[in-house]
């Protein structure tokens, strides 16, 4: 290659526009986006807290009835071992008699009769030990049985109780590690809260529409009214009040008010009740969003609902369709 040509691609390239060079910074996080998206994944994890802790209460319960299982079948067994032993003596005393010279037949009776009476007598003789032999000989062979039967449940509910405690122990675990896990995601949503700006706060923390609503009679009423009386409460995660509520919290304790009892989580109450449509929406139903049920929500009527929102947010009305993408809608009563 000549040096003119080598000159000339040279001043050519320097001659050439240059890009502008492309920051490998990470463009600023819009604060707003990211306190929403932190809140959603707190909202998931403390539902998935709520499920674990109902998990480790339910396995609890069964290991206590195993346990009581175990414990009255052990009773049965050393009730039946104490009745094996006392039918078997009389087996055993019945058997000496027997051996002893009660052994006769119809005929030996005859001739060895005193009389036409001692004959009978003796013929009686003969017919109760045969028959409390039987007898006896029936009663140890049930209560060995029942011994036997007794020492089975017994065995069957120790197996349940170390299943059911192994199972325990690893919810608790589980659940120790999604409470940290909740700790600090709620520290980062805390946290996201303090970077928004002022307006945006203020705005997020207006009770809204704390207005007179009417509501209808019965249970959904009663539900609805209680809801309502908690608008302007602060949110919490975990809380059932009596002034920190999270979203199932604030619907448990509204239909409990009503003296209905429905689940405590949002998952669990998505399954109450019968399903209506959207259209179908009216004063206390259930309205339960995202695809993993995190967040619930009770409707004021078909356009607007009252929920315990999330951290930073207070108890308030909202759009129904503005909470959430809504996964099923439930029906308490009616």
């Amino acid at each position: 290659m000549s040096r003119n040509f080598t000159r000339g691609f040279l001043v050519l390239l320097l001659l050439l526009p240059v890009a502008p060079a492309v920051s490998s910074a990470a463009q600023p996080t819009d604060p707003a986006r990211a306190y929403a998206e932190l809140t959603a994944q707190a909202t998931k994890l403390n539902e998935e807290v709520l499920r674990a802790q109902e998990d480790l209460v339910q396995r609890k319960a069964e290991l206590d009835r195993a346990t009581a299982t175990v414990v009255a079948a052990q009773q049965i067994e050393r009730q039946a071992k104490r009745d094996e032993g006392d039918y078997q003596g009389q087996v055993d005393l019945i058997a000496q008699a027997s051996f002893e010279g009660a052994r006769f037949n119809q005929l030996s009776a005859l001739l060895v009769a005193d009389s036409q009476q001692d004959f009978l007598n003796r013929l009686e003789m003969m017919r109760v030990l045969a028959s409390d032999k039987a007898e006896s000989l029936a009663r140890l062979s049930a209560a060995v049985e029942k011994a036997r039967q007794a020492h089975q449940v017994a065995e069957s509910a120790r197996a349940r109780a170390a299943e059911t405690t192994a199972a325990a122990e690893k919810l608790k675990s589980d659940l120790d590690a999604r409470n940290q896990a909740l700790q600090a995601q709620i520290n980062q949503v805390r946290t996201a809260l303090t970077r928004l700006p002022a307006p945006v706060v203020n705005q997020l923390r207006d009770p809204g529409d704390r207005s007179q609503v009417s509501v209808p009679s019965g249970v959904a009423g009663l539900a609805l009214t209680f809801a309502l009386g908690q608008r302007g409460d602060d949110y919490q995660y975990g809380g059932t009040g009596p002034e920190r509520w999270d979203c199932a919290g604030l619907t448990m304790k509204a239909y409990a008010a009503a003296g209905f009892t429905i689940p405590r989580t949002s998952g669990g109450q998505a399954g109450v009740g019968r399903a209506v449509s959207r259209g179908e929406v009216r004063a206390g139903d259930l309205i339960i969003y995202y695809s993993s049920r995190s967040h619930v929500a009770m409707a004021v009527d078909n356009a607007r609902a009252v929920h315990a929102s999330t951290e930073g947010q207070p108890v308030k009305i909202a759009p129904i369709d503005t909470i959430g993408p809504i996964a099923v809608i439930r029906r308490i009563e009616g």
